[in-house]
């Protein structure tokens, strides 16, 4: 299998992305494949079957290069696992599929395993660094002290054990909210944040193989607003024929 994982970027203050930000980009992410899934702070996708109708994995992975920093995304990472994509992209290597998987990720440092994160402190102070140091110890060992999630988690990252995952469903109707990282007092301004939902929504109109003749979009204002600047508004744009060309929509 080739796996693609797509990481978000923090938030403004360090926290992780919001889960509007990931519904956002999975929902985007189905119009490459019907096996997207999110875990943590990325999307992940399972593209084997996908890559010859996009033009292999250098056109396709072109594609998402270009297209997900519009909606936030950070790092894109390749393997043949979906946590040994999502373990890549943390660590800030793209193309995962260059080396044998256990040469790969024994060089990694654990953390980038989510499922060490309550260990951490115990598993550094038994001298690991790396995710090699961790698949030394006794199997036996490390299963009475952590529980069987963690060697579960790393088998899974090595192809020895079958992924399991909960697909993200194609909603029947498109709606996506984006909260801005600050206040916004002019019309281009709004537009940059209107462009990322129109991003979402030629995604969703590409997985359905569809176009739109009509959307609507709202808009709230915050606490800090003037008296007579009401609660919002709504703008409605129609176009004269279905299309999901994000840079017509935005003119």
């Amino acid at each position: 299998m080739q796996w693609v994982a797509l990481l978000l970027s923090p938030r403004a203050d360090g926290t992780s992305p919001s889960s509007d930000a990931l519904a956002g980009l999975a929902t985007w992410a189905l119009q490459f494949t019907p096996r997207v899934a999110t875990a943590d702070e990325a999307v992940l996708l399972e593209v084997e079957a996908s890559l010859r109708l996009f033009g292999g994995r250098r056109a396709l992975h072109g594609r998402l290069a270009q297209e997900t920093p519009e909606l936030g995304g950070a790092a894109i990472a390749w393997a043949p696992t979906s946590l040994a994509a999502l373990a890549c992209a943390r660590a800030g290597i793209c193309n995962g599929l260059r080396l044998p998987l256990p040469e790969l990720l024994d060089a990694l440092p654990f953390t980038v395993l989510s499922a060490t994160a309550p260990c951490r402190v115990t598993l550094a102070q038994l001298g690991c660094r790396t995710l090699g140091d961790l698949r030394r110890l006794p199997r036996g060992g490390l299963s009475r002290r952590f529980g069987k999630e963690l060697l579960a988690a790393l088998d899974q990252a090595y192809g020895l054990r079958p992924e399991a995952h909960e697909w993200v469903q194609l909603p029947a109707t498109f709606r996506a909210r984006l909260e801005l990282m600050s206040r916004v007092e002019s019309a281009p301004a709004l537009l940059f944040g209107a462009r990322r939902l129109l991003v979402q929504l030629c995604g969703w109109l590409a997985a359905r193989h569809a176009g739109i003749t009509t959307f609507t979009l709202h808009w709230a204002h915050d606490a800090m607003r003037a008296r007579d600047a009401g609660e919002g508004g709504a703008l409605t744009v129609r176009t004269a024929q279905p299309m999901r060309d994000v840079e017509h929509l935005c003119r």
